[in-house]
């Protein structure tokens, strides 16, 4: 497709008509459509290769020039004499989109010209590392193509990606993911309003299923993207600080996340850089591919403003633990109540991490702590001390427990190491029989002495100056 955009001022309304007059500026031309995926993938770093029908026309022609021009090989572009180019012709003011003129053909083309497009489809096979089938209904990606490249392409070990459209998604099966919006996936599975988030995984891990993708990705606007894969479904937040034009997100989510598959990326990771990358292009106006330079900056900003995340319930953080594990690391845990952070206990995780590769904290819960401390305490409630904590460069993780004691958390986790502050004896340690059943061990890290939390409130309490 050709996107055409005329760019204007609007001072006054039309005395002809209730309808603003735009004082036209300049105007632009881009590749739209699929062509904003190759532009996407080629300001990543990619080698691209467009697949397609465009008209004998002076948009097609246009369309040769701009791949020509951005490094796109058209090898496999199939050029029609009775059918016009897709073009999108958007008036421009300030922020706002004011107007849209499409010039198209629709519905299906001529068996022989699918065939065509086919056979030009398969011959770059052989060099290509993905697939992605960028449907626009617009009658090209027919079931005939999609049900002779996905099983061709997967039978060679190349991924297929697609951006699904329709009311059923049954031509996309056997591809490797699929990338539908939000709408697209409620219409498509007919969700209904109303519908709550176990409704929601539950029908997606359904379409999952019955399509055999390796994992779905369900783009969601401003609520982020969410993952359904065989560890059940993830969520990841939108990123974006300003949005002014949505125009062309799910195309860069498609090109980023096939960038990340082609580049070996893990899958978390691959998400994370598909939603960072789309935050970056609807802060801009109109359908704006992105580039390699922009993305990782965006990826350093992400960085320096978000925290990973370190707190965790105990299920998720035994499945962590087991990975951790696996690639050779040794799982060091301590508890306590940590209220009041001060330098005693900044000291005694630094000391407890140097007894492993990882660093586990045990966070009592604010009931436990009153059961132990007192109706009294804690002054800093546990979501707030859990973020304390995960905010040291010393700690791995932190995960609450309600007992009294970590003793059936320590047997849930089963860490190599299991510290402890203060003067007790090794047999004194709660679940240190435990760890040593295992083939763990057990060590006692002095405090600091005179620093505690008690002592803080005491001399805060005596107007001191405290530590």
């Amino acid at each position: 497709m050709v996107d055409a955009y005329l760019w204007g001022d609007v001072n006054r309304i039309s005395p002809e008509a209730p309808v603003p007059v735009v004082r036209l500026n300049r105007r632009s031309v881009t590749l739209g459509g699929a062509g904003n995926v190759l532009l996407n993938l080629v300001g990543l770093g990619l080698s691209a290769t467009a697949a397609g029908f465009v008209g004998d026309d002076e948009g097609g022609r246009q369309l040769d020039r701009l791949m020509n021009e951005s490094g796109i090989s058209t090898a496999a572009c199939i050029t029609l004499a009775d059918r016009p180019t897709t073009t999108k012709t958007r008036v421009i003011s300030g922020h706002h989109q004011m107007l849209r003129l499409d010039e198209e053909g629709v519905g299906p083309t001529s068996s022989a010209d699918t065939t065509r497009l086919i056979a030009a489809i398969l011959a770059q096979l052989d060099n290509a590392s993905a697939v992605i089938l960028s449907d626009y209904a617009k009658g090209v990606i027919s079931a005939e193509v999609c049900q002779t490249v996905i099983p061709e392409a997967r039978r060679r070990g190349i991924p297929v990606v697609v951006d699904p459209k329709g009311l059923s998604f049954l031509k996309y099966a056997g591809a490797t993911t699929m990338t539908p919006n939000l709408r697209e996936f409620e219409i498509a599975t007919g969700l209904e309003a109303g519908y709550d988030a176990d409704t929601f995984q539950r029908v997606g891990q359904d379409l999952r299923d019955r399509l055999g993708l390796d994992y779905l990705v369900v783009t969601c606007g401003d609520k982020g993207i969410r993952l359904f894969d065989n560890d059940g479904w993830s969520q990841f937040p939108a990123l974006a600080r300003e949005v002014y034009d949505v125009s062309g997100a799910g195309d860069t989510v498609i090109a980023s996340l096939t960038a990340s598959l082609v580049a070996g990326l893990e899958l978390d990771d691959t998400m994370r850089l598909a939603n960072v990358a789309a935050g970056v292009v609807v802060g801009k106006i109109g359908t704006t591919p992105i580039q390699r330079r922009e993305l990782r900056d965006a990826v350093r900003d992400t960085q320096l403003l978000e925290q990973p995340k370190k707190v965790y319930e105990a299920p998720e953080l035994a499945d962590l633990i087991q990975s951790w594990k696996a690639r050779g690391d040794s799982v060091v845990f301590t508890n306590g109540c940590f209220d009041l952070l001060h330098v005693g206990h900044v000291t005694l995780l630094a000391k407890a991490r140097a007894c492993g590769d990882r660093l586990v904290v045990g966070l009592n819960t604010d009931r436990s702590v009153r059961q132990l401390k007192g109706p009294t305490r804690p002054v800093v409630v546990q979501g707030d001390r859990a973020q304390v904590l995960a905010g040291l460069a010393s700690v791995d993780a932190v995960v609450l427990f309600d007992e009294e004691t970590p003793y059936e958390l320590i047997a849930h986790l089963k860490p190599d190491v299991l510290v402890k502050g203060g003067d007790y004896e090794e047999s004194q340690v709660v679940g240190g029989d435990l760890v040593r059943s295992w083939g763990g061990r057990v060590a006692i890290i002095a405090l600091v002495e005179g620093r505690s939390t008690t002592k803080i409130l005491e001399k805060s309490q005596k107007g001191s100056n405290g530590f």
